[in-house]
């Protein structure tokens, strides 16, 4: 026992629990209980461990003991790898897949909320040893809501209205609006399409916001999210049942075409708007600047 003990303790246990707090296993059922959270917690453990020796370590002057923290940065890129890997196996069973860019979105998620819980960690014990436990429990508070600020990002309602739709035919074309999706010949799978089937349009809310949703990765996240949420009508071996997102290309918008289990119109209203936008699915050509005088993206 000795002066750090505490403030030590102190640091570990307020990462841990934020890692615990940012740990959620939501409908997705992604991490998996109980082993894929055991290994997200353990991690947790760890960076809370390297962000709260750090601070001692640098009142010591043991300079040579922060080099652990560059380690332990590209400890974590590994923990990207070992997501992007699981999802991707895991991505080739799925009746409606998640997606290189969804999945991607999700591992880089997942690195990152170690270094919040290095920053929660790094910063209570600064201000224990500093202060004392009060300054201490005060600034756990505050790096906890620093990170439960970072924990999400926006969601599709924030970029574009959800507008319901019933899907109709065109002779054998299917439509939400006038957006065409697909091709049915089968009178008895179009028959089925107008029982389960429902549409929705996304209406962007702006130049950025159109070429954002018109992203592959980011319409199949709101297809594979729709899915899950409230299951889907197909099964393996039937095309003309798969949910599809196409794109108006006159004016942007997207018609999405769905065929949940739960028929609910609210519910799936609910679940397209919360929907994450997909950080690498994130485009602002109006923040452009033309080199061209007279242009700039402003004026897009």
């Amino acid at each position: 026992m000795n002066e750090y003990t505490f403030p030590i303790l102190y640091g570990v246990a307020a990462g841990v629990l934020t890692r615990i707090y940012l740990l959620r296993t939501d409908y997705r059922q992604y991490p998996t209980y109980l082993h894929g959270r055991t290994i997200h917690i353990a991690l947790g453990a760890i960076a809370a461990g390297l962000g709260t020796v750090a601070v001692p370590a640098i009142m010591e002057k043991e300079f040579a003991a922060i080099t652990f923290l560059a380690l332990a940065a590209s400890q974590f890129r590994d923990v990207r790898n070992m997501e992007r890997n699981t999802l991707n196996e895991l991505d080739q069973y799925e009746l409606v897949p998640r997606g290189k860019t969804y999945i991607e979105g999700i591992a880089i998620v997942f690195e990152g909320r170690n270094y919040l819980v290095i920053f929660v960690s790094f910063l209570s014990t600064l201000f224990y040893l500093v202060w004392d436990i009060w300054a201490a429990l005060a600034a756990s508070i505050i790096g906890l809501m620093t990170a439960r600020r970072f924990m999400s990002g926006s969601r599709l309602k924030d970029i574009a209205e959800v507008q319901y739709v019933k899907p109709h035919f065109e002779g054998a074309g299917l439509y939400v609006d006038n957006i065409y999706i697909m091709n049915i010949g089968l009178p008895a799978r179009r028959e089925e399409i107008l029982r389960y089937g429902m549409g929705f349009i996304l209406t962007p809310k702006n130049f950025n916001a159109r070429t954002t949703i018109a992203n592959l990765g980011q319409r199949q996240a709101i297809l594979h999210d729709v899915s899950t949420a409230l299951g889907i009508y197909r099964d393996s071996g039937t095309p003309a049942l798969v949910p599809l997102a196409k794109r108006d290309l006159n004016d942007g918008r997207v018609g999405i075409f769905i065929l949940p289990q739960v028929e609910d119109v609210e519910k799936a209203k609910a679940v397209i708007e919360n929907v994450p936008v997909l950080e690498s699915a994130i485009r602002m050509p109006k923040k452009r600047r033309w080199k061209r005088k007279g242009w700039s993206g402003d004026d897009a």
